[in-house]
């Protein structure tokens, strides 16, 4: 007889179930994006099911953030791959893929062969530390050389792209990913780097703008082009056109006395603006509204005025400028104005933008997109942000190696090798790493539609024979020299990849219950 223990709208699943349940959420997460892997990889159509919105990608995160999933092992997994897209932008698909191989084989041991969880955890760990050293040994670093490691970030963003929307263009956008990371001087900050999406064009129009683009214009009756630009940035109301007298209700007799009272707003404008005039500057970027009374007192005053400057566009052109955004005006010396060489008005399609050239903090940059609709526009957006994530991360952890599913081989040999030297039934834990880890060189192979048990034992034999160069080409379906061929990836990627898949599949192994409960809410009786 089972005595009850839980209240209402609690269920609990015990032991084989709960395991079951954990492999069954985590490996359906990992078949749902790992159609998405590689060059061939396909994207997901994704349709909100309240609004017209949809979404085409193949970013195995966004896939995953998007769709509510109810499995609790599933959102370990959705989590893992929101980790990675953080810290390094890229391989969301892998690490969701890997961890989600590992648990499949840790099924099959719990299943058939009856290991105990905790066993093949220890076995997995002796494997994951194998697979990493051997990662590290088959690093390469060309850091000391500027063409060289030039060359690798031109083929890590080339091997990022091939997966993507941005494949037919990759030459064009791989040089042009790598000169905007090579412009920010080894920083990881890609504020730096502004993208604008615009309509229209194919995506080969796409370019890099070597300054900072605004989507605002000068007010009217002020020169298009400000050399030597002075630039002060301020978040400050400057709208006079209304009688503000904050809080309060006032009766007038006359007109005369209403007049009296505007005339007095507008001298208090006239006055901050006099205040700002102090500055020395000739361009004044607000982030609210200017009206017409302040745009005339600026022109007259021969400085060029831009309004309602989005926030993040004034942000990032204080950080771009060397400037600070400022809202009271008593102190000119305190503040910091920000500079550039030249602010002028350009036409991009059929909108008009300020480009900043010339700008004091050299690293800023930004890229246009061009595109026939907004999913593609989207798409080449996340796609790229991967690319530049990726390059900035390199530039920092300067290692790569090679793509093509030739680093998993290799850190298959070596975990092969490993186990040869542990005994008992953690062996056979460490073997199941080793077989989680080929697989995906085979769903590689499989999603470009050729023979992965073929081509993938080729590759096995050509790895495990001291060829250590071997990977896939998935052009042609064949084994080839990856280094030849500039299939390269970023060391701190697949680094990361391998350690958070093993993780999460620890984690996830580790569950022998799940309950599901309702949160206790305030009314509950409890002693």
């Amino acid at each position: 007889m089972s005595v009850q223990i839980f209240g209402d709208q609690v269920t609990e699943e015990r032991a084989e179930n709960a395991r079951m349940s954990a492999f069954v959420g985590a490996i359906a997460v990992g078949d749902l994006v790992k159609s998405t892997l590689g060059p061939k990889g396909m994207d997901k159509l994704l349709q909100s099911a309240s609004s017209d919105a949809s979404l085409v990608t193949n970013d195995g995160a966004t896939i995953l953030k998007s769709i509510p999933l109810d499995n609790p092992a599933a959102k370990v997994l959705v989590n893992i791959s929101k980790v990675q897209d953080d810290e390094i932008g890229d391989g969301t698909t892998s690490v969701t893929v890997l961890s989600a191989e590992l648990l499949r084989e840790a099924e099959k041991l719990i299943e058939h062969s009856k290991i105990h969880p905790q066993t093949i955890i220890e076995g997995y760990r002796i494997a994951s530390n194998a697979a990493l050293n051997a990662l590290e040994k088959h690093a390469v670093d060309n850091s000391g050389d500027k063409e060289k490691f030039r060359k690798d970030l031109v083929d890590i963003a080339k091997t990022t792209l091939s997966s993507k929307i941005l494949s037919q263009d990759k030459e064009y956008f791989s040089n042009l990913a790598t000169d905007a990371i090579l412009r920010l001087n080894g920083s990881t900050n890609l504020e730096h780097i502004q993208i604008i999406k615009i309509l229209g064009g194919n995506l080969s129009d796409s370019f890099l703008d070597e300054g900072f683009v605004l989507a605002k214009k000068f007010g009217n009756s002020q020169p298009k082009r400000v050399e030597n630009a002075k630039i002060l940035i301020a978040n400050t109301p400057l709208d006079t056109d209304k009688v503000k007298i904050f809080g309060t209700k006032f009766k007038v007799d006359s007109t005369s006395k209403l007049a009296q009272l505007e005339l007095a707003e507008k001298n208090k404008m006239k006055n901050k603006i006099d205040k700002i005039s102090k500055f020395g500057i000739n361009t004044f970027i607000n982030r609210q509204l200017i009206y017409d009374y302040p745009e005339q007192l600026f022109t007259d005053l021969k400085i060029n005025s831009i309004e309602h400057a989005d926030f993040e566009g004034v942000e990032r052109l204080a950080l771009v400028t060397g400037g600070e955004v400022v809202s009271t005006f008593d102190d000119p010396e305190k503040c910091k104005l920000g500079e550039c060489d030249l602010i002028e008005e350009i036409f991009i399609g059929e909108q008009q933008f300020l480009r900043f050239s010339g700008c004091k903090a050299g690293q800023a940059c930004t890229i246009v997109l061009r595109g026939a609709t907004d999913q593609v526009l989207a798409e080449a957006e996340r796609s790229l942000h991967d690319a530049l994530s990726v390059l900035s991360q390199t530039t920092r952890d300067t290692k790569t190696i090679l793509g093509g599913g030739n680093s998993e081989m290799l850190m298959s040999k070596a975990v092969d090798t490993e186990a040869q030297n542990v005994d008992g039934k953690k062996a056979l834990a460490v073997e199941a790493f080793a077989r989680a880890l080929r697989q995906l060189p085979t769903i590689l192979s499989d999603n470009a539609g050729f023979d992965s048990s073929e081509l993938v034992a080729k590759l096995r034999s050509s790895i495990y024979n001291g060829i250590l160069t071997s990977g896939l080409d998935l052009d042609n379906g064949t084994i080839a020299d990856m280094r030849e061929l500039g299939i390269i990836e970023s060391y701190k990627l697949k680094r990361a990849v391998v350690n958070s898949a093993s993780e999460a599949a620890e984690v996830l192994l580790r569950v022998d219950n799940i309950i599901r409960a309702k949160p206790r809410t305030a009314n509950r009786q409890h002693m």
